[in-house]
């Protein structure tokens, strides 16, 4: 019996090995993720920050590629180290920790790492992430390093760099290559710093919508990013850093079992989801009972799911409003100026500064909120909006929402407790 016995203790250690085979510096899973993305500082993105585009007097610039391509360099070089001196500074971290929160999520692009031959990003952006993490970690922050453009974009958005209506990393190895290069260096920075980067998402949005062609080389990469990621000490030594892949447009039952603990062994792999209701004719018609209902319906897609789960985007707002959120020159289909879509109604009073804001409506956007962060905390390990702030477009932003009633000060203080009974 004693043998047996003792057969059956070891195989239940090993289990338990298995299980906590890496400590992450954050306990995901058991405390839920409450956070906000950083957008608009290391990559730029025309909606958060109009002015920088507006500015130029050139309407060709839609993205941070023409953005440097498409004027002189010096002038682009110092707009740009202005903006990244200003737009984010310590004192937004110290305000972040404040408003109780524990997570932020900072996009960077590629070129902060390299730039090849032809390509016309300016860089300088590291200093910066390393000026963020130490903020972070004076203030109990908790950071996520997300690549949010690759070489050749990886989902034609502006958000990633390049705007194209095509795109091209997937189809090149060569992208493919430099990517792998970048997440290597990446994990090399914070492989010892997991108490302050206990995340890094290799790849933000790919284009899994384009097809297989795109998801068969997502897939191969988020398996040698895992690897990148996981053993970055040239040796079987493994870090602590969780892998957050993107679900690439694709429902979560697709990648039911990947990475999992039962896909050789991989650990401390989590799933980002991003949820938006306004990017197409069918959301932004719905009425804002329908909108919570749509909130709340997400509990029973997202729960179960066999990675920690984080909903990584997502925002009060229920309208594509704001100025170029479609792009630079496009406009909305909320009010009918985007190319083929069916006025919903006025803009006006639906985005820009808070101040024009009915009570009405920061009553729904403070009734959209918590249906989504009550939602988003139930059926998964928590959440992060986007994003911290924006120039002219309140209603996306944790930073106004706190200043003007329709976010907590603390994230878990609800008026509307039982808004998805």
């Amino acid at each position: 019996m004693a043998p047996s016995f003792f057969r059956s203790i070891i195989i239940a250690c090993s289990s338990i090995y298995l299980a906590v085979a890496i400590s992450p510096g954050f306990p995901y899973g058991s405390e839920k993720v409450r956070g906000v993305n950083l957008g608009g500082w290391l990559v730029l993105e025309p909606w958060i920050t109009p002015s920088l585009f507006d500015n130029t007097g050139n309407s060709a610039i839609v993205d941070e590629y023409t953005f440097c391509q498409m004027q002189d360099r010096a002038t682009a070089q110092s707009v740009l180290e202005a903006h990244w001196d200003s737009w984010i500074t310590e004192s937004d971290f110290e305000a972040i920790a404040a408003a109780g929160l524990n997570h932020v999520r900072l996009p960077i692009g590629y070129w902060a790492f390299e730039v090849g031959p032809g390509e016309p990003y300016i860089s300088g952006q590291l200093p910066y992430l390393q000026n963020a993490v130490t903020w972070a970690g004076n203030h109990g922050l908790k950071v996520i390093v997300d690549l949010h453009g690759a070489p050749g974009s990886q989902n034609g958005f502006d958000n990633s760099g390049q705007r194209m209506d095509y795109p091209t990393w997937h189809s090149n190895g060569t992208n493919v290559a430099r990517t792998d290069a970048i997440i290597k260096t990446i994990a090399d920075m914070f492989k010892d710093n997991p108490g302050v980067v206990p995340i890094i998402a290799p790849l933000n949005e790919p284009a899994g919508f384009d097809g297989s062609d795109v998801l068969s080389v997502v897939r191969q990469y988020w398996r040698d990013s895992y690897g990148n990621i996981r053993y970055p000490y040239g040796s079987s030594q493994q870090s602590n850093t969780v892998v957050l892949i993107h679900d690439a447009f694709q429902p979560l039952s697709y990648w039911n079992g990947f990475l999992t603990t039962a896909d050789n062994n991989a650990q401390g792999v989590a799933m980002d989801t991003h949820i938006y209701q306004m990017f197409s004719d069918d959301g932004v018609a719905m009425s804002d009972d329908e909108h919570i209902q749509s909130a709340c319906g997400q509990k029973s897609t997202l729960s179960g799911f066999d990675l920690w789960l984080i909903v990584g985007e997502w925002t009060p707002a229920m309208t594509d409003c704001a100025t170029y959120l479609n792009g630079r020159g496009i406009g909305s289909r909320y009010d009918g100026s985007y190319p083929g879509s069916t006025a919903v109604g006025s803009c006006t009073g639906l985005t820009g500064s808070a101040s024009s804001f009915s009570s009405s409506y920061k009553t729904f956007l403070r009734k959209s909120w918590e249906a989504q962060a009550i939602t988003f905390e139930a059926a998964g390990a928590g959440w992060i909006q986007w994003t911290w702030k924006a120039e002219n477009a309140d209603e996306w932003t944790y930073q106004a929402g706190l200043m003007n009633g329709w976010i907590p000060q603390n994230p878990t203080s609800y008026k509307y407790p039982n808004i998805c009974d």
